[in-house]
C-alpha cells in the first residue's frame, strides 16, 4: 500500500492491532492481555447483531463501534482512573482531538460524518449509541470469562465482571452480565 491517505490511515489504524488492553495488564499483571482491535471486532460484531435484532439501524451501531477505540491509537488505552486523573472532559477533548487527526486523510463530508456519529456514541443518547456503549460493557464481561477459562483468578477478573455489569443500562443486556457473572462464580478455575 502506497503512501497515501488512505495508506496512512489504515496503518494509524493498524496501531490498535499492536495497542494492548491497559486494564488487564495494569490490574492482573498480563504480559499479553487482547488488543484494542480485538476488543473493538467482537464489540462491532455483537452491535451489528443486536441492533439488526432490535430493528435498529445496524450499520450506524456498527460504525459508532468500530469508531469508539479509534482515538487510542494516539492517546493510549486509558483505564477509567487514568480518565478521571485528567478529568473526563479534558480526556474526551483529547480523543476527539486525536481522532480528528487520524480521520485527517479523509474527505470533509466523510471526516465530519465520522466525528458526528463518534460523539454521538459518546453522548449515549440514541437507541444506537446506547446499544453500543452497553455493548462495549459486555464485550469487556466475556473476555474477562475466557481469561477464567485460561486460568486468570476469579478475584481480579470479578472487578471487571461487575464494573461491566454496572455500566451496563439495557435490560436484557444485563441480564446478560448477570449470567456471565454467575458462570464465573461457579468455573472450577475460579481460583
Amino acid at each position: 500500500m502506497g503512501s497515501g491517505p488512505i495508506a496512512g490511515l489504515a496503518k494509524a489504524v493498524g496501531v490498535l492491532k499492536r495497542l494492548k488492553r491497559a486494564g488487564w495488564a495494569r490490574k492482573l499483571g498480563m504480559g499479553d492481555p487482547e488488543s484494542v482491535a480485538e476488543h473493538s471486532f467482537r464489540a462491532a460484531f455483537l452491535a451489528m447483531v443486536l441492533s439488526d435484532l432490535r430493528g435498529l439501524d445496524s450499520a450506524k451501531a456498527m460504525r459508532m463501534a468500530l469508531l469508539d477505540d479509534l482515538p487510542e491509537a494516539i492517546t493510549g488505552d486509558l483505564t477509567p482512573e487514568e480518565k478521571a486523573e485528567i478529568g473526563a472532559g479534558r480526556a474526551l477533548e483529547a480523543e476527539e482531538g486525536a481522532l480528528r487527526s487520524i480521520l485527517s486523510p479523509l474527505p470533509p463530508g466523510l471526516r465530519e460524518a465520522y466525528l458526528g456519529l463518534w460523539r454521538e456514541a459518546q453522548g449515549g443518547e440514541t437507541p444506537e449509541s446506547r446499544l453500543v456503549r452497553d455493548v462495549d460493557k459486555l464485550e469487556m464481561a466475556l473476555q474477562a470469562l475466557e481469561y477464567l477459562e485460561e486460568g486468570w483468578p476469579l478475584e481480579g477478573l470479578m472487578e471487571f465482571m461487575e464494573s461491566a455489569r454496572a455500566g451496563i443500562r439495557d435490560g436484557e443486556l444485563s441480564a446478560l452480565a448477570d449470567e456471565i457473572i454467575h458462570e464465573a462464580r461457579r468455573h472450577p478455575k475460579r481460583y
